[in-house]
């Protein structure tokens, strides 16, 4: 498979224009936008039927982009990153340089590297966290390929990227983690 057959320029101006994407992740395909368009992300929420106060995930490109949006990266998390098999969303509190539509109604955020090179592509060059949350409609089981995907969800997206469409490997979501206000590790979901 290639990442040729979509237009990463094409996609990055789709972004800017505050619309919506559906795209490979390195977990289940997702429904994003640029996270600091508000518009963009609340159709999303409207697609999904999902409530705006369920924040959705950032997914950065690397660690270094990482520290741009969290005030400390525990070691625990540090050597968790670096070592994880799996997928690993984390949520931060306290986040950083992040528009107030993107948290969580406590403030917090969850983050993951994302380690997918078609999606770092997307993300390195737009500059910032893309907003992903699983392509389908709340409370609906989620896809774990491209084919899984309703209909309500290809037809309301304003973008829907080629890379993968064709591949029929089930992905997982991603393990979450917070880390408590007392540095423990509490695992969301494995």
């Amino acid at each position: 498979m290639t990442m040729l057959r979509d237009n990463v320029d094409e996609i990055l101006d789709i972004l800017k224009s505050e619309k919506i994407i559906l795209y490979p992740t390195d977990t289940v395909w997702g429904i994003g936008c640029d996270s600091l368009s508000q518009e963009a992300y609340e159709r999303i929420f409207a697609l999904k039927g999902r409530p705006v106060n369920k924040s959705a995930i950032l997914l950065v490109d690397s660690l270094d982009m990482l520290k741009n949006y969290v005030i400390r990266i525990h070691p625990k998390l540090e050597n968790l990153l670096v070592h994880h098999q799996k997928p690993l969303t984390i949520i931060y509190n306290n986040p950083t340089n992040l528009p107030s539509h993107v948290l969580a109604e406590d403030g917090s955020v969850a983050l993951r590297i994302c380690n997918e090179p078609f999606c770092q592509s997307i993300i390195s060059r737009l500059g910032n966290p893309l907003v992903s949350t699983s392509a389908n409609v709340s409370n609906r089981p989620t896809p774990s390929f491209f084919g899984e995907i309703d209909s309500d969800i290809l037809g309301g997206v304003d973008y829907v990227c080629k890379y993968r469409r064709q591949d029929k490997k089930s992905y997982l979501p991603s393990s979450i983690i917070k880390l408590t206000e007392d540095d423990e590790l509490l695992f969301i979901r494995d």
